[in-house]
Protein backbone atom coordinates (compact mmCIF):
# COMPACT_ATOMS: atom_id res chain seq x y z
CA UNK A 1 0.00 0.00 0.00
CA UNK A 2 1.15 3.59 -0.59
CA UNK A 3 1.73 5.92 2.29
CA UNK A 4 -1.63 7.15 3.51
CA UNK A 5 -2.21 10.64 4.69
CA UNK A 6 -3.81 10.71 7.17
CA UNK A 7 -5.17 13.95 8.98
CA UNK A 8 -6.85 14.44 12.50
CA UNK A 9 -8.77 18.09 13.25
CA UNK A 10 -10.24 18.70 16.95
CA UNK A 11 -9.93 21.85 18.33
CA UNK A 12 -9.16 20.17 21.49
CA UNK A 13 -5.15 19.36 21.88
CA UNK A 14 -4.58 16.65 24.10
CA UNK A 15 -7.53 14.91 22.11
CA UNK A 16 -5.93 15.83 18.87
CA UNK A 17 -2.30 14.21 20.43
CA UNK A 18 -4.07 11.05 21.88
CA UNK A 19 -5.74 10.27 18.72
CA UNK A 20 -2.62 10.93 16.86
CA UNK A 21 -0.53 8.59 18.86
CA UNK A 22 -3.10 5.96 18.80
CA UNK A 23 -3.18 6.01 15.09
CA UNK A 24 0.17 6.25 14.90
CA UNK A 25 1.03 3.27 16.92
CA UNK A 26 -1.95 0.85 15.19
CA UNK A 27 -0.37 1.76 11.88
CA UNK A 28 2.94 1.03 12.94
CA UNK A 29 1.40 -2.60 14.12
CA UNK A 30 -0.21 -3.29 11.28
CA UNK A 31 2.51 -2.37 9.05
CA UNK A 32 1.32 0.50 7.26
CA UNK A 33 3.00 3.46 5.90
CA UNK A 34 1.71 6.53 7.13
CA UNK A 35 1.72 10.48 7.55
CA UNK A 36 -0.35 12.05 10.05
CA UNK A 37 -1.45 15.64 10.21
CA UNK A 38 -2.92 17.59 13.08
CA UNK A 39 -5.13 20.68 12.87
CA UNK A 40 -7.17 22.57 15.24
CA UNK A 41 -9.80 24.41 13.02
CA UNK A 42 -11.75 23.52 9.88
CA UNK A 43 -10.08 26.61 8.28
CA UNK A 44 -7.17 25.36 9.07
CA UNK A 45 -7.74 21.99 7.40
CA UNK A 46 -9.46 23.91 4.50
CA UNK A 47 -6.23 26.00 3.61
CA UNK A 48 -4.13 22.77 2.25
CA UNK A 49 -3.02 22.30 -0.99
CA UNK A 50 -5.24 19.72 -3.13
CA UNK A 51 -1.99 17.27 -3.05
CA UNK A 52 -1.90 17.55 0.93
CA UNK A 53 -5.58 16.51 0.86
CA UNK A 54 -5.65 13.58 3.10
CA UNK A 55 -6.69 10.15 2.40
CA UNK A 56 -8.44 9.13 5.71
CA UNK A 57 -9.50 12.49 8.02
CA UNK A 58 -11.01 11.84 11.28
CA UNK A 59 -12.97 15.36 12.02
CA UNK A 60 -14.47 16.47 15.09
CA UNK A 61 -17.75 18.41 15.02
CA UNK A 62 -17.92 20.89 17.69
CA UNK A 63 -15.24 23.26 17.15
CA UNK A 64 -15.30 27.29 16.81
CA UNK A 65 -15.93 28.75 13.61
CA UNK A 66 -16.63 26.97 11.29
CA UNK A 67 -17.89 23.52 12.89
CA UNK A 68 -16.90 20.35 11.70
CA UNK A 69 -20.25 19.45 9.35
CA UNK A 70 -19.26 22.86 7.51
CA UNK A 71 -15.63 21.83 7.01
CA UNK A 72 -16.85 18.58 5.74
CA UNK A 73 -19.38 19.78 3.02
CA UNK A 74 -16.22 22.31 1.68
CA UNK A 75 -14.22 19.59 1.98
CA UNK A 76 -16.74 17.20 0.08
CA UNK A 77 -16.87 19.41 -2.79
CA UNK A 78 -13.21 19.15 -3.39
CA UNK A 79 -12.35 15.32 -2.57
CA UNK A 80 -15.04 12.94 -3.25
CA UNK A 81 -12.89 9.79 -2.62
CA UNK A 82 -12.00 11.51 0.82
CA UNK A 83 -12.96 9.01 4.11
CA UNK A 84 -14.85 11.20 6.41
CA UNK A 85 -14.63 9.86 9.83
CA UNK A 86 -16.77 11.83 12.55
CA UNK A 87 -15.41 11.85 16.11
CA UNK A 88 -17.34 13.27 17.96
CA UNK A 89 -19.70 13.41 21.50
CA UNK A 90 -22.68 14.72 20.17
CA UNK A 91 -24.91 11.56 18.62
CA UNK A 92 -27.67 13.66 17.16
CA UNK A 93 -25.76 15.13 14.35
CA UNK A 94 -25.03 11.59 12.51
CA UNK A 95 -28.38 12.32 10.04
CA UNK A 96 -26.25 15.27 9.22
CA UNK A 97 -23.23 12.81 8.06
CA UNK A 98 -25.37 10.72 5.17
CA UNK A 99 -25.34 14.24 3.43
CA UNK A 100 -21.78 14.18 3.40
CA UNK A 101 -20.83 10.27 2.95
CA UNK A 102 -19.31 9.76 5.98
CA UNK A 103 -17.42 6.57 6.04
CA UNK A 104 -18.19 6.09 10.23
CA UNK A 105 -19.90 8.19 13.24
CA UNK A 106 -17.37 7.60 16.12
CA UNK A 107 -19.37 9.03 19.31
CA UNK A 108 -17.07 10.10 21.96
CA UNK A 109 -15.70 8.01 24.44
CA UNK A 110 -15.24 4.81 22.46
CA UNK A 111 -12.94 1.78 23.10
CA UNK A 112 -9.30 1.62 21.71
CA UNK A 113 -10.82 -1.94 20.16
CA UNK A 114 -13.79 0.19 18.64
CA UNK A 115 -10.78 2.84 16.93
CA UNK A 116 -8.62 -0.06 15.74
CA UNK A 117 -11.78 -1.84 14.02
CA UNK A 118 -12.83 1.41 12.08
CA UNK A 119 -9.17 2.60 10.81
CA UNK A 120 -8.69 -1.27 9.51
CA UNK A 121 -11.93 -0.87 7.74
CA UNK A 122 -10.63 2.52 6.31
CA UNK A 123 -7.51 1.52 5.30
CA UNK A 124 -9.16 -1.19 3.63
CA UNK A 125 -11.51 0.90 1.78
CA UNK A 126 -8.29 3.02 0.85
CA UNK A 127 -6.64 0.65 -0.78
CA UNK A 128 -9.18 -0.80 -2.77
CA UNK A 129 -9.41 3.03 -4.24
CA UNK A 130 -5.53 3.42 -4.68
CA UNK A 131 -5.92 -0.05 -6.64
CA UNK A 132 -9.30 0.89 -8.87
CA UNK A 133 -7.08 4.50 -9.65
CA UNK A 134 -3.77 2.57 -10.24
CA UNK A 135 -6.25 1.00 -12.66
CA UNK A 136 -7.91 3.77 -14.25
CA UNK A 137 -4.30 5.21 -15.16
CA UNK A 138 -3.56 1.88 -16.92
CA UNK A 139 -6.64 1.87 -18.89
CA UNK A 140 -5.72 5.37 -20.30
CA UNK A 141 -2.62 4.78 -21.07
CA UNK A 142 -3.67 1.79 -23.45
CA UNK A 143 -4.95 2.45 -27.10
CA UNK A 144 -8.12 4.37 -26.54
CA UNK A 145 -10.61 1.97 -28.56
CA UNK A 146 -9.41 -0.73 -25.84
CA UNK A 147 -10.71 1.95 -23.44
CA UNK A 148 -13.85 2.80 -25.17
CA UNK A 149 -14.87 -0.32 -25.46
CA UNK A 150 -14.01 -1.75 -21.30
CA UNK A 151 -15.54 1.52 -20.23
CA UNK A 152 -19.00 0.35 -22.19
CA UNK A 153 -18.62 -3.30 -21.20
CA UNK A 154 -18.32 -2.24 -17.38
CA UNK A 155 -21.10 -0.44 -17.73
CA UNK A 156 -23.18 -3.10 -19.50
CA UNK A 157 -21.91 -5.33 -16.81
CA UNK A 158 -23.09 -2.90 -14.05
CA UNK A 159 -26.85 -2.89 -15.70
CA UNK A 160 -27.47 -6.36 -14.49
CA UNK A 161 -30.86 -7.48 -14.48
CA UNK A 162 -32.46 -6.66 -10.91
CA UNK A 163 -32.89 -9.35 -8.11
CA UNK A 164 -36.30 -10.59 -7.41
CA UNK A 165 -37.79 -12.96 -5.74
CA UNK A 166 -41.11 -15.51 -6.13
CA UNK A 167 -44.20 -14.75 -4.06
CA UNK A 168 -46.35 -18.07 -3.92
CA UNK A 169 -50.12 -16.91 -3.14
CA UNK A 170 -52.43 -20.52 -3.37
CA UNK A 171 -51.51 -22.02 -6.88
CA UNK A 172 -49.95 -18.88 -8.20
CA UNK A 173 -46.17 -17.71 -8.31
CA UNK A 174 -45.46 -13.94 -8.66
CA UNK A 175 -42.34 -12.22 -9.49
CA UNK A 176 -41.63 -9.50 -7.16
CA UNK A 177 -38.48 -7.12 -8.04
CA UNK A 178 -36.63 -6.28 -4.63
CA UNK A 179 -36.17 -2.74 -6.06
CA UNK A 180 -39.80 -2.52 -6.06
CA UNK A 181 -40.58 -3.19 -2.61
CA UNK A 182 -41.07 -0.28 -0.07
CA UNK A 183 -40.89 -2.31 3.08
CA UNK A 184 -42.46 -5.61 4.46
CA UNK A 185 -44.77 -6.06 7.30
CA UNK A 186 -45.85 -9.47 9.28
CA UNK A 187 -49.05 -10.33 11.12
CA UNK A 188 -50.93 -13.41 11.58
CA UNK A 189 -48.04 -15.97 10.02
CA UNK A 190 -48.75 -13.56 6.70
CA UNK A 191 -45.67 -11.19 5.21
CA UNK A 192 -47.67 -8.52 3.32
CA UNK A 193 -45.16 -6.51 0.79
CA UNK A 194 -45.76 -2.74 -0.03
CA UNK A 195 -44.42 -2.13 -3.44
CA UNK A 196 -45.00 0.59 -5.38
CA UNK A 197 -47.26 -1.15 -7.42
CA UNK A 198 -49.24 -2.12 -5.00
CA UNK A 199 -49.62 -4.28 -1.82
CA UNK A 200 -48.75 -8.47 -1.99
CA UNK A 201 -49.70 -10.76 0.71
CA UNK A 202 -48.82 -13.91 1.08
CA UNK A 203 -47.68 -16.81 4.11
CA UNK A 204 -44.16 -16.78 5.19
CA UNK A 205 -41.77 -15.55 7.50
CA UNK A 206 -40.01 -12.06 7.77
CA UNK A 207 -36.52 -13.96 8.68
CA UNK A 208 -36.74 -15.61 5.19
CA UNK A 209 -37.56 -12.81 3.06
CA UNK A 210 -35.02 -10.59 5.35
CA UNK A 211 -32.16 -13.24 4.31
CA UNK A 212 -33.23 -12.92 0.66
CA UNK A 213 -33.49 -9.25 0.12
CA UNK A 214 -29.88 -9.23 1.46
CA UNK A 215 -27.90 -5.79 2.94
CA UNK A 216 -30.24 -3.27 1.35
CA UNK A 217 -33.21 -3.74 3.38
CA UNK A 218 -33.02 -3.95 7.34
CA UNK A 219 -35.40 -5.17 9.99
CA UNK A 220 -35.67 -2.22 12.01
CA UNK A 221 -38.44 -3.92 14.31
CA UNK A 222 -39.63 -7.86 14.44
CA UNK A 223 -42.48 -7.18 12.10
CA UNK A 224 -41.00 -4.56 9.45
CA UNK A 225 -37.88 -4.94 6.96
CA UNK A 226 -37.43 -1.64 5.12
CA UNK A 227 -36.15 -0.90 1.94
CA UNK A 228 -33.16 0.99 2.55
CA UNK A 229 -33.54 2.84 -0.85
CA UNK A 230 -36.77 4.38 0.10
CA UNK A 231 -35.63 5.99 3.41
CA UNK A 232 -36.72 9.60 3.57
CA UNK A 233 -36.01 10.49 7.13
CA UNK A 234 -35.75 8.81 10.54
CA UNK A 235 -35.10 9.51 14.53
CA UNK A 236 -34.41 7.21 17.33
CA UNK A 237 -38.12 5.36 16.83
CA UNK A 238 -39.39 6.01 13.63
CA UNK A 239 -38.65 5.31 10.03
CA UNK A 240 -40.27 7.62 7.32
CA UNK A 241 -40.03 6.01 4.02
CA UNK A 242 -41.55 7.81 0.69
CA UNK A 243 -45.31 6.28 1.79
CA UNK A 244 -45.56 5.23 5.45
CA UNK A 245 -43.93 5.76 9.04
CA UNK A 246 -42.26 2.20 10.23
CA UNK A 247 -40.87 2.35 13.55
CA UNK A 248 -37.50 1.62 14.97
CA UNK A 249 -36.73 -0.93 18.34
CA UNK A 250 -34.71 0.57 20.52
CA UNK A 251 -32.83 -2.70 19.94
CA UNK A 252 -32.40 -2.27 16.29
CA UNK A 253 -31.71 1.14 16.03
CA UNK A 254 -27.59 1.44 16.22
CA UNK A 255 -27.65 -1.81 13.88
CA UNK A 256 -29.76 0.13 11.43
CA UNK A 257 -27.76 3.69 11.43
CA UNK A 258 -24.27 1.59 11.08
CA UNK A 259 -26.75 -0.19 8.07
CA UNK A 260 -27.64 2.44 6.20
CA UNK A 261 -24.45 4.90 6.47
CA UNK A 262 -23.20 1.38 4.87
CA UNK A 263 -25.84 1.62 1.96
CA UNK A 264 -25.15 5.46 1.43
CA UNK A 265 -21.89 5.03 1.07
CA UNK A 266 -22.14 1.81 -1.36
CA UNK A 267 -24.78 4.03 -3.43
CA UNK A 268 -23.78 7.11 -3.59
CA UNK A 269 -21.46 6.56 -6.87
CA UNK A 270 -24.27 5.00 -8.45
CA UNK A 271 -27.05 7.69 -8.15
CA UNK A 272 -24.39 10.54 -8.99
CA UNK A 273 -23.71 8.81 -12.64
CA UNK A 274 -27.96 8.66 -12.66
Amino acid sequence: MKTVKIAICDDEQTLCEALRQKIERHCKNSGITCQIYAFNSGNELLSLPEEKIPDILFLDIQMPEKNGMQTARELRSQNRDMILIFVTALSEYVYEAFDVNAFHYLVKPFEDEKLQEILDRALQQCEKQAEAAALRRQTQAEDPVKTDYREKTAKTEKQAPPRAILVKQGGLSTKVLLSDIVYAEVFNRKIMLHTINGDIEYYGKLTDLSEQTGADFYRTHRAYLVNLKYVEKYNATTVWLKTDAIPVSKKQFAGFVRQYMQYISRTSGRRADR
